[in-house]
């Protein structure tokens, strides 16, 4: 291997190296361009933000020239992307194709604490079992055997153990219980050995929730030594930028549960009595604990009794009724932190004072703070195997779990400071961030400022390989008639298809209805979301012939179908996310407040945007072709649908259902 890698003219130019290699090879010219401005944009330390539509290579053109930058400069780049499935492509994939015409390189991938196993906690069970469900001791038994031969520890390894088992997630290497340098496994520990790799590596390839979490624990620490995971790097390239606003939101958000008081009580008990130190003081504030978070959480708002999500406005009238239950909770936590400062000579109670800390912490911000960029809310989810929650319900409960969470209005000054003022480059990409050619939405929202901008069209035909057919005197989504109308429209598309299809929808309850009118009225198999987990269904999906798959928002995005098996796509609705969600409700009131339109200032650019992301699904190579379709006549009589109609690719359009059978019928000759 040379020290020097080839320039990108060298690499991507026609007869160069890429041409040489063993990939289908056609050069594309928004590749190369795109892999340019990269480049210019690393060297002059400037921000980039691109559009590059599918089938333009994107991942290559983000990757030499990071590659190049790191070893020229040695300056280390972090890539980010939306999903781990990506993740995993970039380096099982990508890298080792690279590498079979570079060289080796130095790339490593890193993964959150939780997807790790922590030896010390695996190692202790040997000594000390508390295992008594006959379910978890074989879990066990799968997971000491795996952990004799891996060597990075990662959870995605394991074969035969059920994505549902709890036991992993009480031997994963969450910092919480991590002892840090004091733990006598510390050398040979998996995270350990990962930043150790990743101090050594040029690139490193994460997800945005390892990202933004890692970012807001640098935020907090002021700049502390060794917080985070991640190291230091010169520049950050996110892939599947545009889900990069919801996920930060997340991690500078902050969210308590009942589950979470309950685990903590769990894992007290489990390691005091382990070190054989336990005593009738620890475990009479470990229930104590219990019963008042119940109680607390027991108590907070309920809105009818629905689950889901509701706003908490009025935390000050809620303390002033009911206040008694949340400062019972205060003071169970309190004493439980009391009790933990009387065990000595336990190196691991460290880690129970700090989860005590951040949750008392976490919980006065929650129901006392007056932040007016945050928006105090509480979701309900089903727990268990609860799936339809009712009134009969109401006093139980265990049918249910309960969160209360804050979460910013506006992400854009966070990541202004955090973001994009700490690294020297930080460059944006997927194949949907523009609205009606434009970037000012996505910008604007992220706090990105003074960006160089480029949008790379797809290197496919859309004109010749794809057909956009919007039915005519469709009703109103909103109308009563709407259902049985669009329903028929879907059956006639569905069986000129032969099924080979997905059927994406805004809503469950949507979906599990036209599924079931589909089920008596088609011959093809049918798939829904629910029934086994996403992978299993795309799995079968494309290993069953004429099958047609129903689903929502998960198999919107980060799903690839290529081939004749997927050659349609029906979309119910446009994607408008829902105005009495907490958090949009509060971000269209500040909007309003600062003299803007909501509807078109973020409800239409955020719904163009996912609408591109569900159409994506359906050409994903130069040789696809397919029948995108839209049930939502309002994309035709409003006038905000002409944004809709400009933002997406230049599909052929047509209201005819002629043309959609003639379509199919040239697939089927």
């Amino acid at each position: 291997m040379t020290d020097k890698l080839p320039t990108l003219h060298e690499f991507f130019a026609p007869g160069g190296m890429l041409a040489q290699s063993s990939l289908a090879y056609e050069h594309r010219k928004g590749q190369y361009e795109m892999a340019k401005a990269v480049e210019k944009a690393l060297e002059d330390k400037r921000h980039l933000i691109v559009e590059a539509g599918t089938g333009t290579g994107k991942t290559l053109a983000y990757l030499l020239p990071a590659l190049r930058m790191a070893r020229d400069r040695g300056q280390r780049v972090i890539i980010s992307t939306g999903t781990k499935n990506l993740q995993e492509q970039l380096y099982f994939k990508d890298i080792p194709f690279l590498e079979s015409l570079l060289g080796p390189l130095k790339v490593c991938t890193m993964k959150g604490r939780g997807n790790y196993i922590c030896m010390q906690k695996l190692h202790a069970l040997d000594h000390t079992p508390l295992l008594s469900q006959p379910e978890e001791i074989n879990h066990f038994h799968i997971l000491r055997e795996w952990e004799k031969t891996t060597e990075s520890g990662d959870r995605a390894e394991i074969v035969g153990l059920p994505e549902s088992s709890a036991l992993f997630s009480k031997l994963d290497a969450r910092s919480e219980a991590c002892l840090g340098q004091s733990c006598p496994s510390f050398e040979p520990c998996y995270i350990t050995a990962m930043r150790r790799k990743a101090l050594e590596s040029d690139i490193v390839i994460v997800n945005h929730h390892l990202f933004f979490a890692d970012l807001n624990i640098k935020q907090q620490a002021a700049g502390a030594p060794d917080a985070g995971v991640l190291p230091e790097a010169a520049a950050v390239i996110f892939d599947e930028a545009h889900e990069m606003e919801s996920v930060a939101s997340d991690y500078f958000g902050v969210v308590i549960s009942q589950q979470r008081c309950e685990e903590l009580a769990r894992d007290t008990e489990m390691l005091l009595r382990a070190k054989s130190v336990s005593s009738s003081s620890i475990e009479s504030a470990t229930n104590s604990l219990r019963e008042r978070s119940r109680v607390f959480f027991a108590s907070l708002p309920m809105n009818g009794f629905e689950l889901g999500r509701q706003p908490f406005h009025d935390r000050p009238g809620f303390l002033e009724e009911r206040g008694d239950g949340y400062a019972s909770y205060l003071t169970a936590l309190d004493r439980l932190r009391d009790e933990l400062e009387r065990v000595k000579d336990v190196e691991e109670v460290n880690g129970l004072k700090r989860r005590v800390t951040d949750l008392r912490v976490a919980s006065a911000f929650l129901m006392e703070a007056h932040d007016p960029n945050t928006v105090f809310w509480i979701e309900r989810r089903a727990a268990g195997g609860v799936k339809n929650f009712s009134r009969t319900q109401a006093g139980t409960p265990q049918a249910f779990h309960t969160y209360l969470q804050a979460t910013p209005i506006n992400v854009s000054e966070i990541l202004q400071t955090t973001l994009f003022s700490g690294y020297s480059s930080v460059i944006l990409t997927s194949a949907t961030l523009t609205v009606q050619g434009g970037f000012d939405h996505i910008s604007k929202r992220l706090g990105l400022v003074g960006a160089r901008e480029l949008t790379v069209p797809s290197h496919f035909n859309y004109s010749k390989q794809a057909l956009l057919f919007l039915p005519p005197y469709l009703p109103d989504p909103r109308d009563a008639d709407f259902l049985p109308v669009a329903a028929e429209r879907m059956r006639r598309v569905l069986e000129l298809s032969r099924g080979r299809a997905f059927c994406l929808f805004t809503s469950y309850a949507q979906m599990r209805t036209m599924y079931e009118r589909m089920l008596v009225e088609l011959p093809y198999p049918l798939l829904l979301q629910g029934q086994a987990p996403r992978k299993a269904l795309l799995d079968e999906f494309r290993e069953t012939p004429n099958a047609i798959l129903f689903g929502t928002s998960s198999f919107w995005q980060g799903v690839d179908v290529q081939g004749d098996q997927l050659s349609c796509v029906i979309v119910d609705r446009l994607p408008f996310g829902v105005p009495s969600d907490p958090v949009m409700q509060a971000r269209m009131e500040a909007i309003e407040a600062a003299g803007g339109k909501p509807f078109h200032d973020l409800q239409i650019p955020q719904a163009v945007i996912a609408l591109k992301q569900g159409f994506g699904r359906l050409i994903r190579s130069a040789t696809d072709r397919g029948v995108l379709v839209l049930l939502d006549s309002r994309v035709q009589r409003q006038s905000y649908g002409k944004i809709f109609l400009d933002s997406l690719p230049p599909y052929r359009l047509t209201q005819d259902i002629n043309d959609v059978e003639n379509f199919f019928a040239r697939d089927a000759e």
